[in-house]
């Protein structure tokens, strides 16, 4: 038998079991890729709620009806079900003083969204 060419059994179960566990460090190394990458894609998802959000009001001619246009929470959202944006205007100074600004908070919740993502721009009276 020494003259016979091939693996012995030994050799073939521990070629497996190295296999084996070079293929589970595969798996896990790319499931916890996937969720890494779901979580960014969701944060970006967040931010772009939010950003559209600011720049639609940065685009509002309107200072004075700012509030009852865009203060609220919305939860409609037909391709990102379960995301909550709420927005908040807080008005410094007013009308014939001084100093008259707005201050203006987008903040966007959802599920997979480890933080809530937000954004504060101040908007100036004409």
């Amino acid at each position: 038998m020494r003259n016979e060419k091939g693996f012995t059994l030994v050799e073939v179960i521990i070629a497996m079991v190295i296999m084996s566990t070079v293929l589970l460090a595969m798996v896990g190394a790319t499931a916890s890729l996937i969720h890494v990458v779901t979580v960014a894609d969701k944060n970006q998802a967040a931010l772009q709620l939010v950003d559209s959000r600011i720049e639609r009001i940065q685009m509002d001619p309107n200072y004075a009806s700012l509030d009852s246009a865009y203060v609220g929470t919305e939860t409609n959202f037909p391709t990102l079900t379960g995301y909550i944006r709420t927005t908040t205007i807080v008005r410094f100074g007013g009308a014939g003083q001084q100093t008259d600004y707005k201050k203006v908070t987008v903040t966007v919740t959802g599920p997979g969204v480890p933080d809530p993502v937000s954004r504060t721009i101040t908007v100036a009276a004409p």
